[in-house]
């Protein structure tokens, strides 16, 4: 017996006898119960304040209100000087939000803005496990010049064709010519991905007005190279073709937690009632209490307990009640700890996520410093997977159209990501002390460690160099209000020293 055969790996430890853990490929492990688990994760959503709590708290700092889009542009490989690339960004980022916030001119549906389609997002990938954007095409409009359409497809929707003319919910396996289909994504031998197949409908739920069918969507477009549907998910093995639902690891805890709380609750309301219980020989449908009105129901043979019931009993029957002590004192540091396990499991710790920050500074502060880390994590995934393409697909139109000049940007890759370079602004961290926070930045640039544009943009989600301009702009107008008050006041002065002379 040597290392983990000691250890982890022994069979003949009693703890470990029993554990007979089976592990397969991520097809077999998370493709045949996915179903299942987006099913569970997404009522535990509907159903659980913590699971709510959890996927809300993502959505509102990864995104926010939406992550803004601010041109970087690489204008020494462009060969653009300062003045020219400055323009050049504010060109394009009035273009890209003529086009963004409108909800008719970026969603398919007329729904939803850009922003606002970000949000929605986040909050189907966290809850579902992974969420798909259709890039489609619609006619231009007099107030829209472009075509670019987002069509938000949630995970239910996207499947393995199932053989025949007949629907089966929850077949995850499947060939398409040459290519195996695992749940719906479609890959070729190397094991890249080439196709997704969507249901026109949601697959075991039929309508009856019109019938499903299946369509495969090619991921990349054959002669732009552009995608043609984007998948937002993380994966957590490699081979991983589907997302896994957020909420994954603690189900079975947060749905526990679920019941004892709703236990809870229910035995301290049956407790509240006030419930009188009268054991007579004589009629039991004439109550002496509150005599019978005509209309009244006969006599309930059920009776149910309620504030300020005055209910009756036949000769012979009895209420008895035990003593449940209700309500259970140790209830809210049991809850406490499931809730810090379940956030430790989604990397939310336990203040940021019931939103109580009662413990000292520097614990509020670690606290929100932890999340904060994962919440930037999120965000980078996010950009990627959806606000980048979106943006060079835009871009790619925007140029084609002749809305925005940009040389070289069908001919050369290198000259291309040069003209896409763009950052993501969104929601900055939560402030606990601004003054001691203020500090530390100003401590951090002096010595390097930070620019005022990294402070400006983590802490406070702006930009530094639009701030400049626009302190320019406020000084120069302070100054110019300052110079007409201080003239308003010699001329009234001088006004006044007349009126003295002209008594005298």
């Amino acid at each position: 017996m040597s290392g983990y055969s000691d250890a982890g790996a022994s069979l003949t430890k009693k703890a470990l006898r029993a554990f007979n853990a089976v592990s397969g490929s991520p097809i077999f492990d998370i493709d045949f119960n996915n179903a299942t688990m987006r099913q569970r994760g997404r009522m535990l959503y509907m159903a659980s304040p913590i699971a709510a709590a959890a996927v809300n708290t993502n959505r509102t700092k990864i995104v926010g209100s939406g992550l803004k889009m601010k041109c970087s542009i690489n204008r020494k490989l462009l060969g653009m000087s300062e003045r020219t690339a400055q323009e050049w960004c504010e060109k394009t980022e009035a273009e890209f939000k003529l086009w963004s916030e409108n909800r008719h001119s970026c969603d398919m549906l007329g729904e939803n803005n850009f922003f606002e389609i970000q949000q929605l997002a986040v909050k189907s990938w966290l809850m579902s496990g992974d969420v798909f954007v259709l890039i489609k095409r619609d006619k231009p409009t007099p107030l829209n010049p472009y075509s670019l359409r987002l069509q938000l497809v949630e995970a239910d929707r996207v499947g393995t064709p199932y053989t025949g003319n007949s629907f089966s919910f929850g077949v995850t396996e499947g060939k398409y010519g040459e290519n195996d289909v695992h749940d719906g994504v479609e890959v070729d031998k190397n094991g890249r991905i080439v196709a997704y197949h969507i249901c026109s409908g949601y697959p075991g739920f039929p309508s009856s007005t019109k019938s499903q069918e299946w369509i495969r969507v090619e991921a990349v477009g054959k002669k732009t190279g552009l995608p043609n549907i984007l998948q937002i998910m993380d994966a957590e093995r490699p081979d991983q073709y589907r997302g896994v639902t957020y909420l994954a690891p603690v189900i079975e805890m947060l749905l526990q937690g679920r019941r004892y709380t709703e236990a809870e609750l229910t035995a301290a309301i049956i407790q509240s009632y006030l419930t009188a219980w009268i054991e007579t020989e004589t009629d039991a449908t004439d109550n002496p209490l509150f005599p019978e009105e005509e209309g009244d129901e006969e006599y309930d043979e059920n009776p149910e307990m309620g504030p300020g019931n005055v209910i009756h009993l036949k000769k012979g029957e009895k209420v008895q009640f035990g003593n449940p002590n209700i309500p259970t004192a140790g209830f809210e540091v049991f809850m406490k700890s499931i809730i810090k396990q379940a956030g430790a499991a989604l990397e939310m710790p336990y203040d940021v996520l019931i939103k109580e920050f009662n413990s000292s500074y520097s614990a509020a502060k670690g606290a929100l410093e932890e999340a904060w880390e994962v919440f930037k994590m999120r965000r980078s995934w996010f950009v990627n997977d959806f606000c980048k393409p979106v943006y060079e697909i835009w871009l790619s139109e925007a140029v084609a159209l002749g809305r925005v000049y940009a040389p070289g940007f069908f001919d050369d890759p290198l000259i291309r990501a040069a003209w896409c370079g763009a950052r993501w602004d969104g929601p900055a961290q939560t402030h606990l002390d601004p003054v001691k926070e203020a500090n530390a930045n100003e401590i951090q640039v002096k010595n390097g460690w930070k620019t005022n544009e990294q402070v400006t943009r983590e802490f406070y989600g702006g930009n530094w160099s639009d701030n400049v301009q626009d302190l320019q702009q406020e000084a120069q107008m302070i100054s110019k209000y300052l110079s007409e008050n201080q003239k308003n006041a010699q001329n009234k002065n001088q006004t006044n020293k007349e009126d003295e002379n002209d008594e005298e």
